[in-house]
């Protein structure tokens, strides 16, 4: 969420003027009709197969339900979106679909013009009435996923005055919303008549690069390039989606996908795990495929990923005990025998940027925090922002184990033949939802470590239809996740961190915040004047969330792994805010 000097003179205009581009917080970086994007070749070959792995399975092609596991390319690649948004500025988005878009003078509504050559694969051409249809159908269906409901909550209604022009009003003024619509997958209207539950097997009809192919029993899933695209040269487009045939391979265990790679059996592979990375692919193998191992550097905000507590259960609905776990978990350790010292601890909701909070609050942000001052522990103002412990790898982890069986005691507990139980008598006892085994070794290491001052974990490893329908339904003590934060972070705050949320099935609230202080400051993140209060704004909610601890903080990496094959063409420029494989699938091609 940023406030561009682009947009603030639109604010101040008259009456709104139609654009090309929409950017927060500075002018576009792109003029009106650029070439191509930096971080692609307009001159890049079309051609060849491009084979991606997919961990899990699909039931269903329907990607906008909230019930299914969802096939992985449908939405991204057969769906075009009012506009584009940029990957190497904060936020900056390009007209698409759209061929021009303007903001009122008053800021409570958005117009965008649709381009007259836009045609979806049926051969209709992209209306007003299809975009209407898409909004309605995404935010009011009961089937479907309730993100979109949450991300574009304060749209009042949707008009249609122009067969191809549509109209979004606003309930109020809200500093992204006119440019976060512009992220509104569009579909045609005869996609889903009787709603998306009586289909929930069917692909949506789109406008988008390729068309969908085939599918093979929730196992393979593959796509053909729209040699007919509408958009392919538009700027937007230009070198892009270059690859005839894209195939998604799905698997269950992480080994198998690693000997999909030693097999020649994928393009492209992004690494998560530091072990596979420094043991799993020997040159000669890699070489032998003719594959080779990268390092991409980025610059993108982490977020953070960590192990998340439901408050909405025992014994995580008492900050003492999760205050505990926090302590308790020995990342030292970890990086440094499990993980080749390849990461650093996440310390943040906005890890790696510049609106991670530090040190005590001060200045604007303390300003900002005085107005919920009531409604906040004193240690919110008096403390530093929480840090997460450090273990020392010569004596290791007890000093803070001491420290998390102190905070228990101080919580109630107290021990019965050597384990921690309540005033009740009830052990204190929890379960690790995870989705696969990769945190096995990680957490089996922590679990040891519990013991030892009397805490029970058991870890249960689910398929990944059982994980995520636990995951819909907040059935779970703890579990791994990802708050994935950008560089302009906006409405989506809600859904991590909102009341509404919170009781939401569905919604990403996995914690089940829901505090008077954070719902106050969430208002702040669709109101504000320039960069500088968005980053109050985002200072002030990390600290405040940071004092609730409710995730034990995993790690991250400043530079990206990945191994592809040599003859894998890549643009010489990297985005600035990027994911690997959305980028490759995207930008990269088959070279000749």
């Amino acid at each position: 969420m940023k406030t561009t000097a682009f947009v603030l003179l639109m604010l101040a205009a008259p009456a709104a003027f139609a654009a090309h581009a929409l950017s927060l917080g500075q002018p576009p970086k792109y003029p009106p009709h650029f070439k191509a994007f930096d971080y692609a070749n307009p001159n890049a070959p079309k051609g060849g197969t491009f084979t991606l792995p997919v961990q899990g399975g699909f039931d269903t092609l329907n990607p906008f339900t909230l019930k299914g596991d969802h096939e992985a390319g449908v939405a991204a690649l057969t769906l075009d979106t009012l506009m584009e948004k940029s990957l190497d500025e904060p936020f900056a988005v390009y007209g698409l679909l759209a061929q021009d878009v303007s903001l009122a003078s008053d800021g409570l509504s958005v117009t965008f013009r649709l381009n007259p050559k836009a045609r979806f694969h049926n051969g209709d051409p992209v209306l007003a009435k299809d975009v209407a249809a898409s909004f309605n159908t995404l935010t009011q269906d009961k089937a479907a996923a309730p993100m979109y409901k949450f991300y574009w909550s304060d749209v009042a209604k949707v008009e249609t005055p122009e067969a191809r022009t549509v109209v979004f009003r606003f309930k109020k003024k809200n500093a992204e919303l006119h440019m976060i619509l512009g992220e509104l997958p569009v579909f045609s209207h005869k996609s889903y008549p009787q709603g998306l539950a009586a289909a929930a097997n069917k692909p949506p009809v789109g406008s988008g690069p390729y068309r969908f192919a085939k599918a093979d029993g929730g196992r393979l899933s593959e796509y053909r390039r729209d040699k007919n695209y509408w958009a392919q040269d538009l700027p937007v487009r230009k070198g892009r989606y270059n690859f005839d045939t894209v195939r998604f391979r799905y698997f269950k265990d992480d080994s198998v996908r690693i000997e999909g790679i030693k097999g020649g059996r994928y393009d492209f592979v992004q690494e998560n795990i530091a072990r596979n990375w420094a043991r799993a692919y020997p040159d000669d193998m890699l070489k032998k495929r003719g594959l080779s191992k990268h390092e991409w550097t980025q610059g993108s905000t982490a977020g953070m990923q960590g192990f998340v507590m439901n408050l909405r259960r025992k014994p995580f609905d008492n900050i003492l005990v999760r205050q505990a776990m926090v302590e308790s978990f020995d990342f030292e350790n970890a990086n440094a025998k499990l993980f080749y010292g390849a990461y650093r601890r996440s310390n943040s909701f906005f890890t790696n940027s510049t609106m991670a909070a530090t040190g005590k609050p001060s200045g604007a942000e303390l300003a900002l925090l005085n107005t919920v001052k009531a409604q906040l522990p004193a240690a919110v103002f008096t403390q530093n922002v929480p840090q997460p412990p450090t273990a020392n790898l010569q004596t290791g982890v007890r000093p803070n184990l001491l420290k998390a069986r102190a905070l228990l005691l101080q919580a109630g507990y107290r021990y019965q033949n050597g384990k921690l139980a309540d005033k009740q008598g009830r052990p204190l006892m929890f379960e690790f939802l995870s989705p696969s085994k990769t945190y096995e070794r990680v957490n089996a290491k922590w679990q040891r470590d519990l013991a030892k001052i009397g805490v029970g974990m058991t870890i249960r490893i689910a398929d990944p239809a059982v994980f995520q329908k636990r995951m819909n339904a907040f059935d779970y003590d703890m579990t791994i996740v990802v708050y994935a934060n950008s560089e302009s972070p906006g409405n989506e705050q809600f859904n991590y961190f909102g009341c509404e949320a919170a009781k939401t099935e569905g919604s990403r609230n996995w914690a089940g915040v829901c505090h008077p202080a954070v719902e106050t400051l969430l208002k702040r993140f669709e109101h504000f004047n320039n960069r500088e209060e968005l980053t109050v704004s985002a200072r002030a909610l990390d600290r405040v969330l940071r004092h609730q601890y409710i995730i034990v903080p995993n790690w991250f990496s400043d530079r990206y792994r990945v191994v592809y094959r040599d003859n894998l063409g890549i643009p010489p420029v990297l985005p600035k805010y990027y994911s690997p494989t959305d980028w490759a699938l995207s930008s990269a091609w088959t070279e000749r």
